[in-house]
């Protein structure tokens, strides 16, 4: 029989769990939150002291009495929710369910799950963090006070049903605030002259950005044709030519926001796809005889990363590249304010389980997912990439063309990115070389309303501004579309009769809750909580 009961969140986690840990250990799941505040009513005494009224759930009592049946005879019982304030609370929760049935409760807490972190964290158990207990009780109560101080003029005024949050709320105003910037727009459109030059059997393209002396860009197609017939007219050298080395540096690794962006724009994930396939990488895959977590937890903001990451996969950067590939110095990668340090950017177990080793073992969504979340872990240890800049300036009497070329001189990292870009290298220019100018294009050019927003740009929104939190963006994401606020169209969001109704309404009832700063000032100060 065993001594002691493990509990987590999710069935697949307590598997893996299990199978690392032996018969010592038993590993149930609560299946999520088993204790919350009520859906029906506030469940928030206003008058004392905002004291939640926190409610089993419906289906969960089920639960909750085998979770007290499998604590009874045993030791210890080990809290193993995940590393964050929701971890956090639903084990609080669950510690106060089975506190007549066991009295020692221990917190482990790991980020990846795997041998060495889950003996690591059994090995040195701690207390739940009663701080984070707060901030997420704090978060629930403030979400509810507003979501019922909201909603209720939503029914009234519009229709029963519809609900309204504190970030769910702003993140709709963006959304039909750029609406109606582009429905606002109103185009113009200027126009400039391109000159295709040829040296012996060498083409290429350079751009008109002075005539006369003046830089120029022409408002009348009919001035861009008279300047042209000018133009033809002239002979041309190279007047100078420059020359230099520029350094790209690799994207730092993954944390969440960047995952949903990056996911967005190279595999067309949502950002909630993104993470229910990330889950299931961190929870855990069958591997031979033994189940394993892949990646470390997927809701996080910090860069930070392991000592022993980093020096495994440095060792692997120099058998697999070469020592040159290496990076020579530590990237610093700007932190956002509140971020949790003790978090890790979101990174493979082990970098020597690359993609191809897993393809018989995991789906190909979770595949796609894995490789560019080990590639671009990979590369964010390894060295710039090293580009050759030349600016070719090409006079004429009256005229001064400007010619761009580029050339990659050292991949770097961009060999485990995998995408090394297009050269777009100018022929070997010298100074004074006359050339010859084979033709003359005039090119329009018309701005363009600003963009909609779309999964990857509305995630990199919210973060900038300080809006929500790692757990949060794919939620609000879900719910704007869940309630016919927004629907998608070509993969961005447009905002619905009924979601422009709302937002409008909102902002009319309660302006300081619909004002951004508010909203990013209050997760501020709730970050501050857990200090």
């Amino acid at each position: 029989m065993s001594k002691y009961l493990v509990i987590v969140e999710s069935p697949t986690k307590a598997r893996t769990i299990s199978s690392i840990l032996g018969k010592d250990y038993k590993v149930t799941s609560s299946m999520g939150h088993v204790i919350d505040l009520p859906a029906n009513k506030i469940s928030v005494d206003v008058e004392n002291n905002f004291e939640p009224a926190y409610k089993v759930l419906p289906g969960k009592q089920k639960i909750i009495n085998q979770l007290k049946k499998d604590a009874k005879g045993k030791k210890i019982v080990y809290l193993a929710t995940d590393p964050d304030r929701e971890g956090e609370a639903i084990s609080w929760h669950i510690k106060d369910c089975l506190s007549k049935i066991v009295k020692q409760f221990k917190r482990v807490v790991f980020h990846e799950i795997t041998d060495e972190a889950l003996k690591a964290a059994f090995k040195s158990p701690g207390k739940l963090d009663l701080r984070k207990v707060d901030a997420q009780v704090a978060r629930r109560v403030l979400d509810r006070l507003v979501g019922y101080s909201l909603s209720p003029i939503l029914w009234k005024t519009i229709i029963r049903g519809l609900s309204a949050g504190r970030v769910q709320s702003i993140a709709l105003k963006f959304v039909v605030e750029r609406e109606k910037q582009i429905s606002d727009f109103i185009p113009q459109t200027t126009y400039s002259i391109e000159g295709k030059f040829r040296i012996g059997e060498e083409v290429f393209k350079a751009k008109l950005t002075k005539y006369k002396g003046k830089k120029i860009i022409f408002e009348d197609k009919k001035l861009a044709e008279s300047c042209i017939e000018k133009i033809k007219a002239e002979n041309f050298i190279v007047k100078d030519i420059n020359k230099k080395q520029s350094l790209r540096k690799p994207p730092p690794p993954h944390i969440t926001s960047l995952l949903q962006q990056d996911a967005f724009s190279k595999l067309r994930y949502s950002a909630q796809r993104t993470m229910i396939v990330a889950q299931k990488l961190y929870e855990g895959t069958q591997i031979g005889e033994k189940s394993i977590g892949l990646i470390t937890y997927m809701r996080t903001d910090s860069f930070h990363v392991s000592p022993k990451a980093k020096k495994e996969t440095k060792e692997f950067i120099k058998n697999s590249f070469g020592e040159k590939f290496l990076a020579t110095k530590d990237y610093r990668y700007k932190k956002k304010k509140g971020a949790q340090q003790a978090h890790e950017a979101i990174r493979p177990t082990s970098i020597n389980r690359a993609p191809v080793d897993l393809k018989a073992y995991i789906s190909d969504d979770e595949m796609r997912l894995y490789d560019l979340i080990w590639r671009r872990f990979l590369a964010s240890l390894m060295s710039e990439a090293v580009y050759e800049n030349t600016k070719a300036i090409i006079q004429s009497k009256n005229c001064e063309f400007s010619a761009e070329g580029r050339t990659l001189v050292f991949a770097g990292f961009l060999k485990a990115i995998g995408n090394e870009p297009e050269e777009n290298s100018l022929p070997a220019l010298e100074k004074d070389q006359s050339l010859i100018l084979e033709d003359l294009t005039i090119l329009e050019h018309t701005t363009k309303p600003p963009a909609r927003y779309n999964d990857a740009s509305l995630v990199r929104l919210l973060e900038e501004k300080g809006i929500g939190r790692p757990s949060t963006y794919a939620p609000i994401i879900y719910t704007l579309i869940k309630r016919n606020y927004t629907k998608r169209e070509k993969r961005s969001f447009i905002p619905t009769d009924l979601g422009i109704k709302v937002c409008n309404l909102l902002i009319a009832s309660f302006a300081q809750i619909m004002d951004e700063n508010f909203t990013a000032l209050m997760e501020e100060k709730l970050e501050k909580l857990k200090m």
